[in-house]
């Protein structure tokens, strides 16, 4: 069984589900419960994310391949 989870923002009571292009069910039970914001991620974390992201496009050299990722966690080995 393959589960969604979303967090959704309610606007004039009423939203919308987009699901993926795979999920192949004809029938779905819907759950509806309030988003806990705990559940959400910290700004801090979303800002730290963030700048990651912008340092790794601006030194694209220094990415590695998972393979060798894998190695130097010597998963592999």
């Amino acid at each position: 069984m393959k589960a969604i989870k979303q967090i959704i923002d309610v606007e004039n009571h009423t939203f919308s589900v987009v699901l993926p292009k795979d999920f192949t069910a004809k029938r779905v039970e819907v759950i509806i419960l309030p988003s806990n914001p705990e559940d959400d991620i910290p700004q801090w974390q979303q800002e730290k994310s963030e700048r990651r992201y912008k340092y790794y496009l601006q030194n694209l050299e220094i990415a590695i391949l998972n393979e060798d990722f894998m190695k130097k966690l010597d998963v592999l080995n």
